[in-house]
């Protein structure tokens, strides 16, 4: 039974970038993010949505310590987190992973998927060589590939398989929280529906609170609980998957949805629901 204690909470957080003045230009803030507030349950997803420049990534880097915010309180399980530098701890800072969008400049081309893997592991002094193999070795299984991958090069796997490694590797700290910011958006349709999946099962394993940014509605309309709408840094319109799509308040909310191609959920579920059917078979 999953727990239904918050997770994530964000209060009032703000987010300014400060650009010097130069010859014959006078200085100047831009206000990425302005204020934004949520909460999230454990086990749960927030899908965020928007535009190109309305804030979400900003938004995703200060969830994950990336960035600092300007102003505004940033909680996760409960705890008050101090992003100051030299403040976060490293039991915070395991507690919460990102996924970059681009599985192909995520991963080090130089290391070996075993290295890839083991690398966040090496914090743990008291792991020797031997598990932390094994558990990299695990948590290759758990992503669908398998031990034979571990002394193979990035360059070796396909786009898929490279975000499921980038995936495996989020995980290899049993983080609590995990971050995915257009995990998706660099692979064909197909393996859009496999990765989905994996996360689906992956969240339900792990107990996994996922904060998921996307801008392509069909995937948001698959994989969210909650949906928040973000437009000039600004959190416009927040509410459950089903409020939003059904009824949007905000008329920005609105005009995206008229905008983008229908979310079409039913042929993403249809392509999960056929790969599970050949695998079973």
């Amino acid at each position: 039974m999953t727990d239904t204690k918050t997770m994530l909470e964000i209060r009032n957080m703000k987010r300014d970038y400060h650009l010097p003045g130069g010859f014959m230009k006078k200085a100047k803030t831009i206000h990425a993010v302005k204020g934004v507030s949520f909460s999230l349950e454990t086990g749960k997803t927030l899908a965020i949505v928007g535009e190109s420049g309305c804030g979400k990534s900003t938004l995703a880097r200060m969830l994950t310590f990336i960035d600092e915010p300007t102003s505004g309180d940033l909680l996760i399980d409960g705890q008050k987190v101090d992003t100051r530098p030299g403040h976060l701890t490293s039991e915070m800072r395991q507690k919460v992973q990102i996924v970059f969008q681009n599985p192909y400049g995520s991963l080090n081309p130089r290391q070996k998927i075993g290295d890839v893997l083991g690398e966040p592991l090496l914090i743990n002094t008291k792991l020797s060589a031997a598990e932390r193999r094994e558990k990299a070795n695990d948590m290759l299984v758990r992503v669908g590939l398998g031990p034979e991958h571990y002394n193979r090069y990035p360059h070796m796997f396909s786009g898929g398989q490279r975000q499921r490694i980038a995936i495996a590797r989020a995980l290899m700290l049993n983080p609590k929280l995990l971050v995915l910011d257009e995990p998706v958006s660099a692979l064909d349709l197909s393996v859009q529906a496999q990765v989905l999946n994996l996360l689906s099962d992956l969240q339900d394993e792990f107990g996994l609170t996922y904060v998921f940014i996307s801008h392509d509605l069909s995937v948001v309309k698959y994989i969210a609980d909650e949906v928040m709408v973000m437009y000039f840094g600004e959190a416009v319109e927040y509410g459950t998957r089903e409020e939003v799509f059904s009824n949007p308040q905000h008329s920005y909310t609105r005009s995206l949805f008229a905008a983008t191609p229908k979310a079409d959920v039913d042929s993403i579920r249809a392509r999960v629901a056929a790969k599970a059917l050949a695998k079973a078979g």
